[in-house]
């Protein structure tokens, strides 16, 4: 048991520490992966080409550092809002004519290169056009060498604006091949189908709109993908929801709260030959311990929200199955 317990301490210190450095949660498969790699090795393979002929070796190595990041949100991360075709195009192009415009009005100085990306943020904050690359498009623009300032302001023309129509249709045509990775994301098909929800649940665009607003910061996930999730995560709950039936004498049931208001009931006693009669239960941890009760098994089933086992100084959710 203290091995047990020793290995939970260790799971929760492991997730804490993994909350805290931001690692990704999200599980994905190989496959994913594999189409992901696939499509930026052909998009940057495409583009490596043009620029070197029209920047040459340094011009283009700097430039595609941009676009390779471009890469990374169309293909690993294709329906995300900062991967979507204004973002990357108008994130580009913006950020470009900053940074044509900083390292003119500045020429030979650091300061323009910072002022370049800090501008290219704002912009791409007020056009709703926010795109990471943009801000190394900005930087490459004030210190990408000679090549590319003699392009001066058709360097936004090309290549920028056409690297970017390069990858939108990059993005556009090797996603296709794949149903659940359609590129724009309003052309995914949906997976989930929700439920309509009660009026008293009933999510709008205003009200989706609004609590952005009240977050205050940028949420890299659409309207639609938030939807699907919650839907989700509602059929997760109820599939791990304590069913009546599942209510088994002896066994031991937590509430699932935190702190003063968690409890753990033991079911002592149970009424004879009815699937849907009542039980005898007696509180064992947390408020009003030892305290007795009686419940049908609806009742007991609403209260409780998962099966447990003692573990050293902690309960933890029984195995099932």
């Amino acid at each position: 048991m203290a091995g047990i317990d020793q290995r939970l301490r260790e799971r929760i210190a492991a997730t804490a520490i993994g909350r805290l450095m931001g690692i990704e949660l999200s599980p994905v498969g190989h496959v994913e992966r594999l189409v992901s790699a696939a499509g930026g090795f052909v998009a940057i393979l495409v583009l490596i080409s043009f620029e070197r002929d029209l920047l040459g070796q340094t011009g283009a190595a700097m430039l595609t550092g941009s676009m390779g990041a471009t890469a990374v949100l169309l293909f690993a991360v294709p329906h995300g809002a900062l991967s979507q075709p204004w973002a990357v195009g108008v994130g580009h192009v913006v950020s470009a004519l900053v940074g044509v415009t900083c390292a003119r009005l500045l020429p030979g100085s650091m300061v323009a290169a910072a002022l370049a990306v800090g501008l290219a943020i704002a912009l791409m904050h007020y056009l709703r056009a926010i795109h990471p690359p943009g801000g190394a498009t900005a930087l490459t623009a004030v210190i990408g060498g000679p090549q590319v300032h003699e392009l001066g302001y058709a360097f936004v023309v090309t290549p920028v604006l056409a690297n970017a129509l390069v990858m939108l249709t990059a993005a556009v045509a090797i996603n296709a091949a794949f149903a659940w990775r359609r590129y724009p994301a309003a052309w995914g098909r949906t997976s989930v189908a929700a439920a309509p929800p009660s009026s008293a649940d009933a999510l709008s665009h205003a009200d989706f709109v609004a609590a952005l607003s009240r977050i205050g910061t940028f949420v890299d996930i659409s309207e639609q993908e938030f939807t699907a999730l919650r839907t989700l995560m509602r059929e997760e709950a109820e599939r791990r929801r304590l069913k009546p039936e599942d209510i088994r004498l002896g066994g031991y049931y937590s509430n699932g709260e935190q702190g003063a208001d968690f409890a753990v009931r033991r079911v002592v006693d149970e009424e004879p030959g009815r699937a849907d009669g009542r039980v005898i239960w007696r509180v064992v941890a947390g408020r009003e311990r030892d305290q007795q009760g009686l419940s049908t098994r609806r009742e007991f089933a609403q209260w409780a929200c998962c099966e447990v086992q003692r573990s050293e100084t902690t309960w933890m959710r029984r195995p099932t199955g």
